[in-house]
């Protein structure tokens, strides 16, 4: 069996697993370039898929710890699509994709990874960017760093 390395992977498998959302915690401390927090708004902000499937993997996420639609008021609702929308003419503006993946995971078993916390998945696609790395090495390959992409994008917000 191929080997691809990728060292870079052992600060996320050796470090401390904080109790918590992770969402609640990194829009409380406010540190957002660290944190990859691209926008705040007046109930979401958008932060950077530090895990994602693909260059531009973005969520937006209520700043309000809340499981579901349903209990999400009609501003924050408003607010949170907005924003997917402003990010995606941004991302549109920037990197140039050919669509966008738009996802929402209600549940644990719907796949999502943060539960508890309404946030949703836009995921910029281009032509081609499936390759063989997913299929033969379970990998996916990204072709640009999120600190990189972060600076050109809040230089595109501004």
């Amino acid at each position: 069996m191929d080997k691809i390395w990728a060292p870079w992977r052992m600060k996320y498998i050796r470090q401390k697993r904080t109790k918590g959302c992770i969402f609640c915690r990194i829009f409380r401390e406010r540190k957002d370039k660290k944190n990859f927090i691209l926008l705040r708004s007046s109930h979401c902000f958008t932060v950077f898929n530090t895990f994602p499937y693909t260059n531009g993997h973005v969520m937006i996420v209520a700043n309000r710890h809340a499981g579901s639609l349903e209990s999400l008021a009609d501003a924050e609702l408003l607010d949170l699509n907005r924003t997917l929308i402003k990010m995606k003419v941004l991302l549109e503006k920037t990197l140039r994709p050919g669509g966008f993946n738009v996802g929402l995971n209600l549940g644990k078993l719907a796949g999502a990874g943060v539960d508890k916390h309404i946030h949703f998945h836009l995921v910029p696609r281009w032509i081609g960017d499936t390759n063989f790395m997913p299929i033969v090495a379970g990998t996916k390959v990204i072709p640009q760093s999120l600190g990189e992409l972060y600076n050109k994008l809040k230089r595109k917000l501004k």
